[in-house]
């Protein structure tokens, strides 16, 4: 039996035609003409649809002009645990349903990096009441129907546990012969006023556009900046980097507050593409 969806009705609309609509408004509006290039990997919030989905739809709007999408086979998600559910490093043993259908699990290729380290999982509890990579599907739903997903959810997102994941991602897909794309689910500075928030990020920002993962890693801290997929967009960026990725393009940088009007207190939300 596939995992079934969790957050529809709460993250984003309960239903199939609600879905489809504020998606394909979201893409309409998305201000991404050509897409840059052909990233290798990109980032993408997970909130709920109100407040972050029409920032997503510029991360999904790039990725349907990808010229490399063409090519590939399968996609690997990649999410924070916010849950404290499960294994430190979490694959998804299940094929994923949402209102919009099943998204196929790409098993063997699940199972491959599953099996590379003892720090690396197949584990469903960790993704039982995650929904951070869930959020994602309708739009890969919508716009990829027949790719199969990697559905990867990380407790430990220590700079050694990104280098791991990205390592192990890389050795399967390639012993595989698969291609792939990764995404990143994450937000940005969390229940800051706006202004704080754009000054922290900005920071966080200017170390993707580099792909200087360690730099973005160490700026975290530094920061007190509450991004809480840093582990993930580590691995976009170190997997970029292997592919020969050179530099990050922020498409969108927002918060929540242009949903709710409140600037005081907001969640920071963007869309990044490595190159």
């Amino acid at each position: 039996m596939p995992r079934k969806s969790r957050f529809n009705g709460s993250f984003y609309p309960s239903q199939k035609k609600e879905i489809l609509q504020f998606i394909e408004a979201a893409l309409r509006d998305a201000k991404v003409d050509a897409g840059p290039g052909s990233p290798f990997s990109y980032v993408t919030p997970h909130a709920g649809y109100a407040y972050s989905g029409k920032t997503a739809a510029y991360t999904y709007k790039a990725l349907s002009k990808n010229p490399r999408m063409s090519k590939i086979g399968t996609i690997v998600v990649v999410g924070p645990n916010h849950t404290g559910m499960g294994k430190a490093i979490a694959v998804s043993p299940d094929d994923w349903e949402t209102p919009l259908g099943v998204s196929l699990n790409d098993k063997e290729l699940s199972g491959r990096i599953a099996e590379s380290s003892d720090h690396i999982s197949m584990d469903a509890l960790a993704h039982a009441n995650e929904h951070s990579i869930e959020v994602q599907l309708p739009f890969l739903q919508h716009l990829f129907p027949k790719k199969r997903l990697v559905f990867i959810c990380m407790g430990d997102q220590s700079v050694g546990a990104s280098e791991l994941l990205s390592n192990a991602i890389i050795k399967a897909s390639e012993s595989l012969k698969r291609d792939i794309m990764i995404i990143a689910s994450s937000d940005f500075n969390h229940y800051e006023s706006a202004e704080i928030a754009e000054r922290k990020d900005s920071q966080l920002l200017d170390a993707a556009k580099a792909l200087d993962y360690k730099n973005f890693n160490r700026l975290v801290d530094e920061l007190g900046d509450s991004a809480c997929g840093f582990g993930p967009i580590s691995v976009a960026m170190l997997f970029a980097m292997r592919m020969g990725g050179r530099r990050g393009v922020v498409l969108k940088y927002t918060n929540s507050g242009e949903s709710t009007g409140d600037y005081s207190s907001v969640v920071a939300y963007a869309s990044i593409a490595f190159i």
